[in-house]
């Protein structure tokens, strides 16, 4: 039985930082297992926090200059993982980070080139999972699906809590995603006003109020409505809800619990719309469910049908690591990583491309 030792590295939209997942992948009778074995988590500094958020309006010579830049820094980081834990790799799976994501456009972009960090780490790498997709005609996301349906098929639903709420679930055997809208993205931009990374167990929002014109304002953005296949990036943060938290002159404990009343009633209508009816279990990952008033709100606009499952901290906070490394596997041994179901492509794809080392 061949097992994968692979490293996943995440970057979200949430900006907090540099997630490394050190993973025993393995099949067993048709079935993919994992076992992870080590993590880490850097965080970003000020400055390269501000140059990631700022890289969508940088030049096409500066915004390859930090994608390059960017993937030097990647295998240093995955280098000095290996060193501190003395691991053994096969390979590094790294999503980048993403500064430009127009799926209408068909163009997504994600900086920390393969080559550099190839070359840096020494390791092969597969990078870049998400341009084959869109050139298939799709979204080029979301891709966590694919891990859900592998790793964690006996939820309901699962949704995760990044910058951006995604959900996945499963219809007559096909696996359905889309980003259902806003999570941390917005609560982080409201914290950092009074310079916090975040409003930690949710303790600010919690003594908050709603505002009524906010969450009107919030309820009626236009993406609600399209239909899936559909996903959003810092672009659309940027041109539809920034405007809409600057015209808010109250207090951030106001503005914290408005988002996250916003969030969790945007999350319960597309649970109740794909509801089979019965009692049902939504596994929550990403940073939100580390949040306890975020938490108690999400269960009580639910209700009792649907169970909240937060699970042990290593999987809320890597799975999307993981399911990075997932991926690398499943490129490496040319298998479908990509689900057009979920992106809308014309057809499932082994996605991502091969670097190596020199």
């Amino acid at each position: 039985m061949k097992i994968y030792k692979i490293i996943g590295l995440m970057s979200g939209t949430s900006l907090d930082g540099l997630d490394l997942a050190y993973c025993h992948i393995w099949e067993d009778k048709g079935a993919w297992k994992f076992d992870i074995k080590k993590t880490k988590s850097v965080s970003y500094t000020q400055e390269m926090q501000e140059e990631l958020k700022d890289a969508i309006s940088l030049s096409a010579e500066k915004l390859l200059e930090l994608h390059n830049t960017y993937g030097t820094w990647l295998g240093g980081q995955a280098l000095k993982f290996v060193q501190e834990h003395q691991l053994d790799v096969d390979y590094i799976a790294s999503h980048g980070h993403t500064t430009h994501h127009r799926p209408e456009m068909g163009l997504t972009f994600q900086v920390g080139s393969g080559q550099h960090l190839a070359n840096t780490s020494g390791y092969k790498v597969i990078c870049d999972f998400r341009t084959n997709d869109l050139a298939l005609g799709g979204q080029g996301a979301p891709l966590v699906p694919i891990g859900d349906r592998t790793f964690f098929g006996d939820y309901d639903f699962c949704l995760n809590l990044g910058g951006i709420s995604n959900i996945s679930f499963d219809v007559k055997g096909k696996r359905i995603a889309y980003d259902i809208g806003l999570a941390n993205m917005i609560l982080n931009y409201i914290t950092r006003k009074v310079g916090l990374e975040y409003d930690e167990d949710g303790k600010l929002a919690r003594s908050g109020r709603i505002n009524p014109s906010m969450l009107k304002r919030l309820n009626s953005l236009k993406y609600y409505l399209q239909p899936h296949p559909k996903s959003i990036g810092y672009e659309w943060f940027l041109a539809e809800v920034v405007p809409i938290v600057e015209d808010m002159n109250d207090s951030i404990e106001n503005l914290l619990h408005t988002s996250i009343h916003h969030i969790c009633e945007k999350i319960e209508q597309q649970i109740r719309l794909n509801s089979n009816g019965g009692e049902q279990t939504l596994l929550v990952t990403g940073g939100g469910a580390l949040n306890s008033f975020f938490m108690v709100t999400l269960q009580e606009k639910l209700g009792k049908a649907t169970k909240v499952i937060i699970p042990e901290k290593i999987i809320i906070e890597f799975k999307e690591a993981l399911v990075f490394a997932l991926m690398g596997v499943l490129r490496m041994e040319q298998q479908i990583n990509v689900l057009s179901s979920v992106t809308g492509a014309k057809k499932d794809s082994s996605s991502g491309v091969v670097f190596l080392p020199n």
